[in-house]
């Protein structure tokens, strides 16, 4: 059965985690008038209608996709080009996307702080907000020393750039310093996702999957959207860690972009629920379509932030 457009309107803000003004922002209207379409004393006209239905498969997730359609965002997407290089003499891009990434990155893991939280605390070395935790600020700052620490290592290098365990494990190192006990370290015990049917590696075969993955990222790629895409999922189903799995996933697959030269991909908070669902569908069926489509969408997420900071 369909379901009605206040059921739809409801499940849009509890997976994008939206305020009904935030709601009626993107669908260019006012809060009143989307209060009235959720408790049904209103219907929306038919444009209205399609924003929702539009609005709601961006959030919760589309079940197929058109190949056309795919192949164009795809192209699309790796027509972005920037450098690392870029990134790190251009003050102004550098904050910008460290703040965002590092906002939408650990919102996605529970972090409650705002987007003018972390602003505050990544710009003030001497802050403390009163009303978070201590670990949300911690992991807030260590996000930031982690992404530095490998486009240091990217801009560094440049063409001889490679992809290491231990380069993998230290960027952990960074991530969760001071939040976890083994931060720097391969998981040594079983883990399951909550609410998942996908199967994690088990912890004794980490290291040789972790070794397989690295001459993946190491190696040529003709279609980058679905290198980036293979790569990401494969990480996260191995889960190496207690800890941080999907943070450092998202910075290997940040800067895996970079290192291609390709706008790297950011992965919005609100669309948490659909990334979700799609590395879910690709792992478990080897389907990767949905997640390549993700992939590319969230390029031009990273390209629409810069484009007015990027000469």
């Amino acid at each position: 059965m369909e379901k009605s457009i206040s059921k739809k309107l409801k499940e849009i803000l509890l997976n994008a985690d939206w305020t009904q003004e935030e709601l009626a922002r993107s669908l260019n209207t006012s809060q009143k008038t989307v209060n009235l379409w959720i408790n049904e004393k209103s219907t929306p006209h038919l444009k209205y209608t399609q924003k929702i239905e539009l609005l709601y498969l961006d959030i919760i997730g589309y079940v197929d996709i058109n190949s056309e359609i795919l192949s164009k965002r795809k192209s699309d997407a790796v027509s972005k080009k920037i450098s690392v290089a870029d990134i790190i003499k251009n003050n102004d891009v550098l904050d910008v996307l460290t703040l965002h990434l590092t906002y939408h990155t650990n919102t996605i893991e529970g972090s409650t702080m705002t987007l003018a939280d972390v602003k505050e605390i990544l710009c003030d070395e001497n802050k403390v907000l009163s009303n978070k935790t201590a670990k949300e600020q911690i992991e807030a700052k260590n996000h930031r020393s982690a992404l530095y620490f490998l486009l240091d290592e990217l801009n560094d290098k440049a063409d001889k750039f490679i992809w290491t365990k231990e380069l993998i494990l230290e960027t952990h190192l960074r991530l969760m310093n001071s939040i976890v006990y083994d931060a720097g370290a391969f998981r040594n015990h079983g883990a399951r996702i909550s609410g998942s049917r996908v199967a994690l590696a088990n912890y004794i075969k980490i290291p040789a999957l972790i070794e397989d993955l690295l001459r993946r990222l190491n190696a040529p790629a003709d279609d980058l959207i679905c290198f980036f895409a293979q790569t990401h999922c494969e990480f996260e189903k191995i889960h190496p860690f207690s800890d941080g799995n999907g943070r450092v996933g998202r910075l290997l697959l940040f800067v895996s972009a970079l290192q291609h030269g390709i706008m790297p991909p950011l992965v919005l908070k609100e669309k948490k629920h659909a990334y979700y669902k799609y590395l879910e569908i690709a792992q478990i069926n080897e389907k990767f379509e949905l997640l390549e489509m993700f992939m590319a969408e969230s390029i031009s997420v990273t390209y629409d932030l810069l484009k007015n900071k990027i000469s």
